[in-house]
């Protein structure tokens, strides 16, 4: 017995579709709009309303991720706790910026890699300028951005999408990092 292959079709637009599907089928070819609700129903929608309201639905979803844009001043906030190498150098006041410089820090890290309580203070070292290496490893995990065993062995990465304040926020930042390592020499953690 042979398997079942799923074949995709993908319609750019539903009505040129079904006016070519109307000619092939000649003088037996119901009307237009019977001929697009009885397309729209084999692609498993009630009928070609329905099949335009998620489209036009889904379209709006798709536009409202793509379009989420940043709050400038909150990104700029938080850029100017950095210092030229892309460090961070005071801890901030505002639990806002702290989270966006979390971020930052989180997008250092290596995805889905177990790390020491050890490697990750040295790496935190780097980091940032103003010593604190506790508090920022600490709110990491508490932000839900890392994660730790009970004995504080073994911290990961927790991975997830950063919202738009923290992509622009890292973008930027890892343009001075860049700058910072091939100066230094210095290497991420591999």
């Amino acid at each position: 017995m042979m398997t079942k292959i799923p074949v995709p079709l993908h319609v750019t637009d539903v009505t040129v579709f079904s006016r070519a599907l109307s000619k092939q089928l000649g003088d037996t070819s119901p009307a237009h709009l019977v001929l697009l609700n009885m397309v729209a129903r084999a692609a498993g929608f009630q009928n070609l309303q329905h099949m335009r309201a998620a489209t036009a639905a889904r379209n709006r979803i798709g536009n409202r991720e793509s379009e989420s844009t940043p709050d400038a001043r909150s990104v700029e906030r938080t850029l100017n706790q950095f210092d030229a190498l892309g460090r961070l150098q005071q801890w901030p006041s505002r639990r806002s910026v702290q989270t966006l410089a979390l971020w930052a820090l989180w997008a250092t890290f290596p995805a889905e890699k177990v790390l020491s309580e050890k490697v990750v203070n040295a790496h935190l070292v780097t980091e940032h300028t103003f010593k604190d290496v506790a508090t920022l490893r600490r709110t990491m995990i508490s932000c839900g951005l890392m994660t730790r065993n009970r004995d504080g062995s073994d911290y990961r990465r927790v991975e997830q999408k950063p919202p738009a304040e923290a992509k622009a926020v890292i973008r930027n930042l890892s343009a001075r990092r860049r700058a910072r390592y091939a100066s230094e020499g210095e290497a991420q953690i591999a």
